[in-house]
């Protein structure tokens, strides 16, 4: 169970919305969810992931759906074979659809590429063999550090189609990061590329590898486990070279025989692992089997996005190096048949304009992205995609954080011309797929709600005692029923598994974020469990508080922390964002606060009213888009702040640190 040591209630819900968005009539009637979907799941749940899973080709039909005997280890469809590889790309090939477009691909200069699904069965097959030449076989682990090029997918599914297990390590990460995972996955073999296009500049990649798998004053021995380095040539710029580890991709690869059988392995054998942050300062390394993911990604994908693949244009902006990339960019969709876009830079390179302008030349019909870069084009005003003819898109989507509402009623007014449903997604590395969102055709959607569990998905709000909450009531989410997307453990760590997330409540799965319920049973997200504050023994969400910010005209993005407070325990400290378009604020940081401050508690109330409001340009992010409150809070109690290696731009915290010591803001 989850301890309150203010003894209150789970989580106060405080913040409502009554906006109410029903299914346009001609999207339902070509929609390829219906009710259907939820009555079959409840009539028997296993049997419809059965059908869904079956919706795979499988070298080995299975025979037995879920074996939770030594919960909460799971196995799904176990006694079956199949391939990843084989699912994602060859299956089109065979079945008469090697000619339709898998990637549009976009280089931040400006270079493109067209690969259909033929172009990459030969490409995935090179590679696999280059992979076998190098001595890597089924079982043996392999990193992937590569910017968001085609090679980045050749090289996840080569993985997949020998039975290797790829562990893809985002770009942007620090060299003793990436040295952590390979140590602990023990990666054979490390594929990377010189560098890659970020706003304008090579961003150096090869050095990075160079550092974390080379003996150095940290490290006194090398990462014993690696034997060679495997380099894509992207950017052309210098590259120091190790004879004997190092080779370039075009040397190994370019040469193979573009035939390769795919290796057929259990649908419990590991697909990949994928590290995310620990608590104890450890990454965790979560990995996911093959049939089961499989299985979740590509049910969701496409009921939750309604993929039409003989016609839809999908983009999902994510970078592959996170899980949203694995199953939203590379396994989904691509079992599907979709064809999509896939963009190397940053929404500001060379303009402000560049996601709209990609939309506009491809045709995007499907797009799914962050709140976070919501919140920044709003930031920097409509005029901008009010010059693109946004005309194709037919569905819009949401992945990461919570979405205030004021993002998600920008994002269907500006972007989506009012007529485009919005499918607020929640899921984690841990879940593999999409658990929580709107049915597009069904549900009738609420602005900044994942509102309901996908069919076959059993989840809760439930309070300290574990017990049910009522409609209108927060608490914790958790999950009371095994689905084939789940994680099957940490790798080499079975007792963190457990304890990390099946300890809190007795058989359920602890996702670590808060909830509420509205008074039509609706789930709406509050945020990490670790990002609520204990203000006057109220348990109060910082994601509300932020929602009620946005929502006033003069703020384009806010983060909330609570710092320790002498009266009420902790209080409330906000960071916000003024707009720049016209509609921010002409006043002082003393105003601005005075004004959001009668905001919140109009809003909200009195207890959420913040003690300090801060006006800053720009708060901390991760590369994903993430906002580190984690550094805010050590600025708010006036801390030195902890390590800045994950931000998109470090030099952030030195202005807030900055502006704090002169007293911008209240």
């Amino acid at each position: 169970m989850v301890n309150d040591a203010h003894g209150s209630p789970a989580l106060s819900a405080i913040h409502t919305e009554t906006r109410s968005f029903p299914p346009n009539v001609r999207f339902a009637a070509h929609a390829n969810a219906t009710n259907f979907e939820y009555k079959k799941a409840e009539a028997d749940r296993l049997e419809y992931w059965a059908e869904a899973a079956k919706r795979l080709s499988w070298r080995e039909p299975f025979t037995e759906i879920l074996d939770w005997s030594k919960a909460p280890v799971s196995r799904w469809f176990h006694d079956g074979t199949l391939n990843a590889c084989d699912n994602a790309v060859d299956r089109h090939v065979r079945e008469g659809r090697g000619d339709r477009v898998a990637f549009h691909f976009v280089g931040e200069p400006g270079d493109t590429q067209t690969l259909t699904y033929a172009d990459m069965l030969r490409e995935v097959s090179k590679a696999a063999n280059g992979l076998i030449s190098l001595g890597v076989g089924k079982g043996d682990r392999v990193a992937i550090y590569l910017p968001q090029i085609p090679e980045a997918v050749i090289a996840m599914l080569a993985c997949a189609r020998i039975g290797a297990v790829h562990s893809v390590v985002f770009g942007g990460f620090s060299a003793e990061s990436l040295r952590q995972r390979i140590d602990d996955a023990e990666a054979k073999l490390v594929i990377t590329a010189d560098g890659g296009n970020r706003r304008g500049t090579h961003l150096p990649l090869k050095p990075l590898v160079d550092e974390a798998v080379s003996a150095t004053e940290h490290h006194p021995t090398p990462a014993a486990s690696v034997e060679n380095v495997l380099v894509v040539r992207r950017t052309g710029q210098d590259t120091e070279w190790h004879e004997g580890r190092d080779l370039w991709w075009h040397d190994v690869v370019d040469p193979q025989s573009d035939v390769h059988e795919p290796e057929w392995v259990e649908a419990e054998h590991p697909l990949f692992i994928l590290y995310t942050s620990g608590t104890t300062g450890k990454p965790k390394g979560l990995w996911h089997s093959t049939g089961g993911y499989l299985t979740g990604a590509a049910h969701t994908h496409r009921l939750v996005f309604d993929i039409k693949p003989e016609t839809d244009v999908y983009w999902c902006s994510a970078d592959v190096g996170w899980i949203t990339g694995h199953t939203y960019i590379v396994y989904g969709p691509m079992i599907n048949g979709t064809t999509q876009v896939l963009y190397e830079g940053t929404p500001d390179t060379p303009h402000q304009g560049r996601w709209w302008e990609i939309i506009q030349e491809y045709g995007v019909t499907v797009f799914y992205t962050a709140p976070t870069a919501i919140r920044t084009f709003m930031k920097w005003g409509e005029s901008i995609p009010d010059q693109y003819d946004l005309t194709s898109l037919r569905l819009l989507g949401s992945v990461g954080e919570p979405i205030n509402p004021a993002a998600w009623m920008w994002y269907r007014r500006v972007i989506g011309g009012d007529k485009c449903p919005i499918v607020d997604t929640w899921w984690q590395t841990e879940t593999g797929s999409i658990l929580l969102s709107p049915l597009p055709g069904v549900t009738a959607t609420k602005p900044g709600s994942a509102q309901t569990p996908m069919p076959g998905i059993v989840m809760d709000v439930v309070d300290d005692a574990g017990r049910s909450v009522s409609n209108g009531e927060g608490g914790y989410l958790v999950i009371k029923e095994p689905w084939p997307s789940m994680l099957r453990g940490i790798w080499g760590d079975h007792h963190r598994y457990v304890s990390t997330y099946w300890n809190h409540f007795d058989g359920m799965y602890f996702a670590g974020d808060g909830a509420k319920k509205d008074i039509d049973g609706d789930i709406w997200l509050l945020g990490r469990v670790d990002d609520v504050m204990n203000v006057s023994g109220h348990r109060l969400s910082t994601a509300e508080i932020e929602h009620a910010l946005v929502s006033h005209e003069w703020v384009a993005e806010a983060a909330v922390v609570g710092a320790s407070d002498e009266t009420t325990g902790q209080a409330v400290v906000a960071f916000v964002v003024v707009r720049t378009d016209g509609s921010g604020a002409d006043a002082s940081g003393e105003e601005v606060a005075d004004a959001l401050r009668k905001h919140v508690r109009k809003e909200i109330g009195s207890i959420a009213k913040p003690r300090t409001i801060l006006v800053v340009n720009e708060v901390p992010k991760t590369r994903s888009g993430k906002i580190m409150r984690r550094l805010l809070r050590d600025v708010a109690e006036h801390r030195d702040v902890g390590d800045v290696t994950t931000l998109a731009d470090s030099s952030v915290m030195d202005a807030i640190r900055d502006g704090l010591e002169s007293g911008k803001g209240d």
